[in-house]
């Protein structure tokens, strides 16, 4: 059986969460935050950990508004998503994040977008994998 590594997004103009697992466990883990605002600096850490983990294919967090209609950021997370393809030839994937950031129990200041990125590749291992 093939196992593969996945890293999932959450995409913010501040701060980008990822985290990874893989198609064995099913499993999605916080990993890291990007704090860096400038495209340059995101990709390059971006590429780094994708020369770390060789992953087969990416997840991107997609918000919407609770009635599914789009929004600013729904438009700005498909413009990383089609980024993160033509620079690293990898296959993309979006996922509704509507609630992702609401099930995450945290005080004001503390930063959980690597929380909220392992909530979004749980949701893709969840619809996908093992099924």
């Amino acid at each position: 059986m093939m196992v593969d590594i996945v890293l999932g997004f959450d995409f913010g103009v501040k701060r980008i969460g990822i985290a990874m697992g893989n198609t064995l466990t099913g499993q999605a883990q916080p990993l890291r935050v990007i704090a860096a605002i400038d495209n340059a600096t995101r990709f390059k850490i971006i590429g780094e950990l994708i020369a770390e983990w060789s992953p087969a294919r990416l997840v991107v967090g997609e918000p919407r508004h609770p009635d599914g209609a789009e929004h600013d950021m729904t438009l700005r997370s498909r413009r990383f998503a089609n980024q993160l393809h033509g620079r690293f030839n990898l296959p993309v994937e979006l996922v509704d994040e509507r609630y992702s950031s609401a099930v995450i129990a945290s005080k004001r200041g503390d930063v959980i977008d690597d929380k909220a990125a392992a909530i979004i590749l749980q949701q893709y291992f969840d619809a996908h994998v093992h099924n």
